[in-house]
């Protein structure tokens, strides 16, 4: 029996395929993305944790955006992204957090590359008391550079502002060099959120359309189907190959996480 989601998610790649279709000549650099938010330790961590590598491994991506990951001594839990990208072998890790270096327990957010990297700048989010930030890599995709940023925004649904001003923040942290640029992660808003006005258009656009997928909120964790995490690429600069959710399914009633993934494939213009 087809899942609903795989269904509609079947469906929206093909149009975007058909979009990416142009003249032969010379190929387009291509990169793969994932975001996933890992639900730091919580459930059973043991067994989630093959399940992440499992759907992340099936992916294969270039980049990979990590939300609440977490590094605490006290239980004994090195950093989650390392873990991860030990298992999947073949990916340097950068990782931010409002936490102080060194100190015993930081929670965060990552940056996964298995591209050559040449740059790394993060930033605290304001307001500085909601302990947000971003994180930016720039790496070489086909001889050309591009940068990729992941953050986790303010999760209240009343927080639009919030947002607003985190976007804000997060984009003037970036070079005004002409490299094309791609925002990712677990913004807590949908697309329709006013918050989100920044990244949803005119300069940017999300490689998972709208009405493709149901929700990356987890519904078995007891959340409201929301899809609230999302790849924008710049519109101008790129072009939607192929976008899906992932870690959709159970495997002997665990998911991967309380969030589903969501994957892309996209063309640099």
């Amino acid at each position: 029996m087809i899942d609903r989601r795989t269904l509609l998610t079947g469906l929206a790649a093909a149009p975007l395929a058909a979009c990416a279709t142009k003249p032969a000549g010379d190929p387009e650099p291509g990169l793969k993305l994932v975001t996933f938010n890992i639900w730091h330790n919580m459930g059973d961590w043991a067994v989630r944790l093959p399940l992440l590598v499992a759907a992340l491994r099936a992916e294969s991506p270039d980049v990979i955006g990590l939300q609440e990951v977490l590094e605490d001594a006290a239980v004994g839990l090195p950093n989650q992204a390392q873990t991860l990208a030990d298992a999947l072998g073949g990916y340097s890790v950068h990782f931010v957090s409002t936490d102080p270096e060194g100190a015993p327990r930081r929670y965060g957010n990552a940056l996964l590359s298995r591209l050559p990297v040449t740059k790394v700048e993060s930033r605290n989010l304001q307001p500085l008391d909601d302990y947000r930030t971003a994180i930016r890599i720039r790496v070489a995709v086909g001889g050309r550079l591009v940068d990729v940023v992941n953050t986790h925004l303010a999760w209240q649904q009343d927080a639009a502002a919030v947002r607003s001003r985190q976007i804000h923040d997060l984009l003037a942290m970036l070079p005004r060099d002409g490299a094309p640029v791609i925002v990712m992660g677990d913004f807590n808003a949908v697309q329709e959120d006013p918050g989100l006005a920044a990244l949803t258009g005119p300069r940017f656009s999300s490689a998972l359309p709208r009405g493709a997928a149901e929700t990356t909120l987890n519904p078995a964790r007891g959340h409201p189907e929301r899809v609230i995490d999302h790849i924008f690429v710049e519109t101008a600069r790129f072009v939607p190959v192929r976008a899906a959710v992932i870690g959709a399914s159970p495997v002997n009633g665990e998911y991967p996480s309380d969030h589903f993934g969501v994957a892309a494939s996209v063309s640099v213009r």
